[in-house]
């Protein structure tokens, strides 16, 4: 088989093409998710915590004091970035929030109820065989039901 055409294969086998279509939709859909988070949800959340700004909270590792991170990362000095980190959490957690929310509410939308399943099969009261419901004599053992 040729390398070109097994490339064929694989490229349009189902799973790839699926993946790749996922991916795209993945793509599209983190950047409702990112607008939800910025442009919904943490305005007010900012004015609630009364706009803090974690992303300069930093110890330095290096000889020298900064006011600010960039700074800090202008002068070349080790940090450790807690603000940032403390930041990106609460932004993970924000996200998936969001879309716990949105998976929910799409979940509820897409839910049928149940239909209701009639039995076609009965236990032979004999030997607990699973027979017809219109059977008159069990197909294993012969009971009369």
């Amino acid at each position: 088989m040729s390398f070109a055409k097994e490339f064929k294969e694989f490229a349009l086998k189902g799973n790839a093409f699926d993946l790749a279509v996922g991916v795209v939709i993945g793509a599209a859909f983190a950047k409702i998710v990112s607008s939800l988070v910025d442009d919904i949800l943490m305005p007010p959340l900012g004015v609630l915590l009364g706009d803090h700004d974690f992303s300069n909270y930093f110890v330095t590792l290096s000889k020298g004091h900064y006011d600010t991170l960039a700074q800090a990362k202008a002068a070349g000095a080790a940090t450790l970035n807690y603000g940032l980190f403390t930041n990106n959490v609460i932004a993970f957690l924000i996200v998936a929030f969001a879309v716990f929310l949105v998976v929910r509410y799409m979940n509820k939308m897409s839910r049928k109820p149940a239909e209701a399943v009639t039995p076609s099969l009965r236990d032979c009261p004999q030997c607990l065989s699973a027979i017809p419901i219109a059977a008159t004599r069990c197909k294993y053992c012969g009971e009369v039901v």
